[in-house]
């Protein structure tokens, strides 16, 4: 930095040729600031922001269209000739034994939906994990009642013998 006088007499602190004591309306801008990936500070040569999803979107589009005609040529090229014995219902290459609409233990359902909350819990907790800095301490706090809160779901699950599979 370096001290430059000024008309009125005050001093005036420049650094690589902008004014550090400028308004941000007389500092020099080097590009247009409108046009700035808020990801990587980089100037994103104007370009509108749908035309940063076209190649995502032709992703897209390119896999529903595989799809659909992998399922439209198998259809075509190998038509169905249902048998008593391909209609069967497989377990393993036995006959199947009784009802096939038998009801599970609601212990199968209390561990699928403590998987998929603790599976929403790491979903949550990546995207802060990266954000933590620019969070500060208001993220971190309610990062933290949000995981005391899951623990404490847990351990009262873990009580009443939620886990236990006999």
């Amino acid at each position: 930095m370096a001290g430059e006088g000024a008309a009125n007499g005050l001093e005036t602190l420049t650094f690589k040729g902008f004014s550090l004591l400028d308004t941000p309306s007389e500092a020099p801008v080097p590009f247009d600031v409108s046009h700035v990936n808020i990801f990587t500070n980089t100037p994103d040569a104007g370009l509108p922001m749908s035309g940063s999803y076209a190649p995502l979107l032709i992703l897209f589009g390119v896999s529903i269209l595989t799809a659909v005609l992998i399922a439209a040529l198998t259809h075509i090229f190998n038509p169905r000739r249902p048998t008593p014995q391909k209609d069967m219902p497989y377990e393993s290459g036995m006959i199947p034994l009784g009802d096939t609409r038998e009801r599970f233990s609601v212990k199968f359902y209390m561990v699928a939906i403590s998987f998929i909350v603790f599976d929403l819990e790491t979903i949550f907790l990546v995207p802060w994990a990266v954000g933590m800095r620019e969070l500060g301490w208001g993220g971190f706090m309610a990062m933290l009642l949000f995981v005391v809160v899951l623990t404490l779901g847990l351990v009262y699950e873990w009580k009443k013998g939620g886990l236990e599979w006999d």
